[in-house]
């Protein structure tokens, strides 16, 4: 197939901008336009490329398409740099690179790795539970994640990064009110889970012997930093990393209990100018921030 660079242009624009309209704007064309192109697209696949939802969402064969027109994108940028700039001033237009990270490393030690990266490269940072950034890797959203998952995505290598160490905290009054003397009893206390998809709560408690079924009551607060301010203010108990760990006001709820979280970064295997920069930057953050992935020590 000979794709027309226009055509996968207005797929990309199309999927990350949510909608026709949206698109349109980007390439400064007509939603007709958009419209046209990726009909055509799809003629010459013979495949349905888009959902057509609010918002806009790639079919299967869509997110193969997709991941196409990112790579041409990334490429072209670099032979771009390469031949001195895409106008008669020789001036450069920065990179532009999706990726896909946990809302802890957000919030802690990457986006210092990437601030010395900002003049040359225009970064989109989707933030996701780091056990299914692989998973944007995987449909074409983006095209390096940080990940929990160390099999690396087809297409795509993997190498570990570190680990972030998190541990059961609480206020001293929450404990108080709720545990009282030990043994403790996690079957009540409120806890604090960042969404649905959090399952680090959930993972401690099936290290304390009966946890594997316990179901307490629980706060869900969907911000890294909000989710330390609720523990912090006695919300409940949540597993917060050692890197957010306020300086004092907090206490352990076993002592000596953490959960290591792997974290691995995950790109696709495609070499270019924007994507060796962040991940030399990244591999060097991870390197000061994290801790080597050590097992859970048994509970005292």
């Amino acid at each position: 197939m000979n794709f027309d660079s226009a055509h996968l242009q207005a797929l990309r624009a199309a999927v990350d901008e949510g909608s026709f309209d949206a698109a349109a704007r980007v390439l400064s064309v007509t939603p007709s336009a958009v419209s046209q192109r990726i009909k055509a697209l799809e003629s010459e696949t013979g495949r349905v490329l888009l959902r057509r939802s609010r918002p806009v969402a790639p079919t299967e064969s869509g997110r193969a398409v997709l991941r196409l027109a990112r790579q041409l994108e990334a490429l072209t940028a670099d032979v771009s740099d390469e031949l001195g700039g895409d106008d008669t001033s020789g001036s450069l237009s920065p990179a532009r690179l999706p990726l896909a990270v946990n809302a802890d490393s957000l919030s802690t030690w990457l986006l210092p790795a990437l601030a010395p990266l900002a003049d040359s490269i225009v970064f989109e940072l989707v933030r996701e539970d780091e056990s299914h950034t692989a998973e944007l890797l995987r449909d074409g959203a983006v095209m390096a994640a940080v990940s929990a998952t160390a099999t690396p995505v087809q297409g795509c290598s993997s190498e570990l990064l570190g680990a972030m160490r998190y541990q059961p905290l609480a206020t001293p009054a929450f404990v108080s009110r709720w545990f009282g003397d030990s043994p403790r009893d996690f079957s009540q206390a409120p806890m604090v889970v960042f969404d649905r998809r959090d399952e680090l709560q959930h993972r401690f408690l099936r290290t304390l012997p009966g946890g594997a079924s316990l179901d307490p009551p629980r706060h869900y607060v969907p911000g890294s930093t909000d989710f330390v301010e609720a523990v912090r203010l006695g919300l409940g108990w949540g597993m917060i990393p050692d890197l957010q760990r306020p300086p004092e006001g907090l206490v352990e709820l076993s002592r000596g209990a953490y959960i290591d979280v792997p974290l691995y970064w995950q790109q696709w295997q495609l070499r270019t100018r924007a994507l060796d920069q962040a991940a030399a930057a990244i591999r060097a953050a991870a390197a000061r921030a994290l801790r080597p992935p050590v097992p859970l020590p048994a509970r005292p």
